[in-house]
């Protein structure tokens, strides 16, 4: 099993499959292609079909997307336990990971991952309003249902692995959650706590050595 990814520095959509699939103790090798090079359309195109990364070859098939690779490894590694237990906390961390998956554009345009960065970022109106977002969605998931741990849901779980990305973001760009809603650090303590989860470590580590 392969997973093919782009740079560790800046690839926020490869980070979110990888860190699912080392949670689930899954053994797979991996193959950079690095991103925004003459070469890369070319390899790109040679191991996925959407031209992007992330992709999972496995058994004769390449799986593309980073939510399709982690529906996949939820699916193949059940003992790992992805998604919480509760069904109402399932429902909703399904419904986190996915907002994370297809919206906050404009945070993702304005402060794009780079694990090398530190700088300071006035927020867009429309950066801003995803920041609001966000700190309400962690505060309210973390309020609810983690009592257990530091995560969104109490362990971690598969949001935790689309979050981490932007967790890297808020620290790269300086952004204030407490200027968005974060009025007692509870964001900013979830953000903390992505932040220092030994899988990203190992992954930031390889960023930084880029």
């Amino acid at each position: 099993m392969e997973l093919v990814i782009g740079d560790y520095r800046k690839s926020s959509w490869s980070m979110r499959p990888w860190l699912v699939l080392r949670h689930a103790g899954a053994e797979f090798t991996e193959r950079v292609v690095f991103l925004d090079r003459p070469e890369t359309a070319g390899q790109l195109a040679a191991v996925s079909p959407s031209r992007q990364v992330p992709a999972l070859h496995v058994e004769g098939e390449v799986i593309w997307d980073s939510m399709a690779i982690a529906v996949w490894a939820a699916e193949t590694y059940p003992e790992a336990k992805m998604w919480p237990a509760a069904a109402h906390a399932r429902w909703l961390a399904r419904s986190a990971a996915c907002e994370m998956h297809s919206g906050f554009v404009s945070l993702r345009k304005q402060c794009p991952m780079d694990l090398q960065l530190k700088t300071t970022l006035a927020p867009s109106e429309d950066t801003a309003k995803d920041l609001r977002r966000l700190v309400t969605l962690w505060r309210e998931m973390r309020e609810r249902f983690g009592q257990d741990g530091p995560y969104l849901f109490g362990a971690w779980s598969m949001p935790d692995a689309f979050f981490t990305p932007v967790a890297t973001r808020v620290r790269s760009y300086s952004l204030d959650l407490s200027a968005h809603g974060d009025e007692d650090g509870a964001a900013q303590a979830y953000v903390d706590a992505l932040l220092a989860h030994p899988d990203f470590l190992e992954w930031e580590r390889r960023g930084l050595a880029e």
